[in-house]
């Protein structure tokens, strides 16, 4: 009799340490739903980028190849197409404009041509709109685009993430003492449309995120945040998750 209650307050005292008890085993479908979404995800991305550039190319090859003339086209000559070849002389022809222009001779027929586009009334705020948004964006020295901000927007208490675009100038600048930071407030998922705002700088909260890994918060909802590791290979620590913190006070009782 001694010996069954032994047993028995060892088997209770074993059952009070046991701080979480094994999941349980989940169902054939249950395993085969888990991996066919598992499927879809790897997969996916994978998928939609291939056909977005089988999309492009064949888009280049149907626009840009016919215009080559029958004699140097190679496909005229061999028994099958060439994929990607207009892909290929639309970069060779944007590479030799970017060589011509550097020159003297270029760039003289350049500023003739703004000129003759300058005196059309409609043509020439589409051009201006446009050459100035390429240049900000492809400009190698700018800082467009280059720094994650948030932002209370809306209101007070509430944060959105914001894209620093450059700073403000003249009579906007002008409005208060302090320096006044032009930003673009994404929407989401579609991060192309937004909201321009100019704040002063004091209010703006600099992330340590590159706009990649901001972009990829808007589109994801907030579902997709910057790498961690990333982050420590740049001598940044992260902070920890809500899930991650531990009540020391749990530990001591074993709760």
């Amino acid at each position: 009799m001694r010996k069954k209650k032994n047993s028995k307050t060892f088997s209770e005292t074993e059952k009070k340490r046991i701080l979480v008890e094994p999941a349980p085993k989940a169902s054939l479908f249950a395993r085969l739903r888990t991996y066919f979404l598992t499927g879809i995800v790897v997969t996916a991305p994978i998928a939609i980028t291939i056909y977005l550039i089988y999309i492009f190319v064949t888009f280049m090859d149907a626009n840009i190849t016919p215009l080559i003339p029958v004699r140097y086209n190679p496909e005229t000559y061999l028994p099958f197409g060439i994929p990607g070849f207009g892909v290929f002389i639309a970069i060779f022809g944007l590479i030799l404009i970017g060589f011509l222009t550097a020159n003297y001779l270029g760039r003289a027929l350049l500023v003739f041509g703004e000129r003759i586009v300058g005196r059309m009334p409609v043509v020439r705020s589409i051009y201006n709109a446009l050459k100035q948004i390429m240049e900000t964006v492809l400009a190698k020295s700018g800082n467009s685009f280059r720094e994650v901000v948030l932002l209370e927007y809306p209101r007070k208490g509430i944060w959105s993430i914001a894209f620093v675009t450059s700073t403000a100038k003249g009579q906007v600048n002008g409005v208060q003492e302090e320096e006044m930071i032009s930003i673009f407030v994404p929407t989401t998922p579609n991060p192309t449309s937004g909201f321009l705002l100019f704040v002063p700088k004091s209010d703006l909260k600099y992330l340590d995120m590159t706009v990649e890994d901001g972009v990829k918060l808007v589109i994801s909802a907030g579902m997709i945040w910057p790498d961690e590791m990333k982050m420590k290979k740049n001598g940044k620590t992260p902070s920890p998750q809500p899930d991650q913190v531990v009540d020391a006070n749990k530990l001591s009782t074993g709760a």
